[in-house]
């Protein structure tokens, strides 16, 4: 299963007596990422759609450890917008881990939202110097706060360039192999019509 991250989005935190709200994007779609230098990547609206409902997406914190929220037992709420994929959530102020980060994310050490993903559908266009990834539609590991929005899923979004341009390779010499064919079975059958 591979898995792969994207983020660099910031959070907005508020402290109230109901606890710490913490809400922001995930992901905004229409905005090309620079993927370490290799490709382009564009998430596209309604690439989130099924997996909301359908995926238990835990809120953790730099893509690890225990979840501060999760959608299954609804203490995190994701949505699609216009912009992205929203999430909102409500923490425990008294959660030891909600109360070691707090102070960081209100002083904009931990900032930036970051989600964990594997694109199910995709396209990629490689008509222009850099290719572009689109993708339509994927499976939600997890929504994170992060201190590093660096694409460290970039090793696995190559792997993902390469298994595109080889199965690009396969079929064309699949393509190729069975225009040969044809043209040996056209002749051979001419050849059968004429008498020879």
């Amino acid at each position: 299963m591979d898995r792969e991250i994207r983020g660099g989005i910031p959070a907005e935190i508020r402290a109230d007596a109901g606890g710490v709200k913490v809400s922001g994007y995930a992901a905004v779609f229409n905005q090309p990422a620079d993927i370490g230098g290799w490709f382009r990547e564009i998430i596209h609206l309604g690439a989130f759609r099924s997996a909301i409902g359908r995926d238990d997406v835990p809120f953790l914190i730099n893509h690890d450890g225990l979840p501060l929220a999760r959608t299954r037992s609804g203490t995190l709420i994701l949505a699609e917008d216009d912009k992205g994929l929203k999430m909102d959530s409500t923490l425990d102020a008294a959660d030891p881990d909600v109360m070691r980060i707090v102070p960081k994310m209100q002083r904009g050490d931990l900032d930036k939202m970051s989600f964990a993903f594997r694109a199910t559908r995709q396209e990629w266009d490689e008509t222009g110097e850099i290719p572009v990834r689109h993708v339509y539609e994927c499976d939600l590991f997890d929504v994170s706060i992060v201190t590093d929005p660096a694409y460290s899923g970039t090793e696995i979004g190559l792997r993902n360039l390469e298994k595109h341009r080889e199965a690009a390779r396969k079929a064309t010499n699949f393509h190729a192999a069975r225009n040969r064919l044809r043209m040996k079975l056209n002749l051979a059958l001419s050849e059968r019509e004429n008498g020879r």
